[in-house]
């Protein structure tokens, strides 16, 4: 299982699937490539300062190691974005809501997210969109 390192990964990853969990969100996409499990993992500054930050990160990285790797599927990319409640959550509760966040992306239909993301572009392209047709005019 390797780690995902680069912006452009991790924006490709937030244009596909999503599970929603008490402390954290799980995002995924299929690659096209033959390459191992990627896994990244994101705490934004509104969880708290950097010392909280890094606490929930090692939190959402062990729940991964403790994880069964068959649960993920191959040729994947996955981002754990870490909540505030995963500090106080036990640590089985979220190990359970991992299991069970991955079970429900393996449900969703892959055809299913990528014709919606075909049908209206990614969201990366309709903020563009947005921010080309709400400039000011000068006075």
């Amino acid at each position: 299982m390797d780690r995902l390192r680069q912006r452009a990964d991790f924006l490709a990853v937030a244009n596909g699937a999503r599970a929603n969990g008490t402390a954290f969100v799980l995002q995924a996409r299929a690659r096209d490539d033959a390459g191992p499990v990627r896994i990244g993992f994101t705490v934004t500054k509104k969880n708290g300062n950097a010392p909280q930050r890094n606490r929930i990160r090692r939190r959402l990285r062990e729940l991964v190691k403790r994880l069964d790797v068959i649960s993920m599927r191959p040729h994947h990319d996955y981002v754990l974005v870490g909540r505030r409640t995963a500090l106080d959550r036990d640590f089985a509760a979220m190990l359970d809501d991992l299991r069970s966040a991955l079970r429900r992306l393996d449900r969703q239909a892959p055809s299913k997210a990528s014709s919606s993301e075909a049908a209206t572009g990614s969201r990366q392209e309709n903020a563009s969109k947005a921010d080309t047709g709400t400039s000011r005019q000068p006075n």
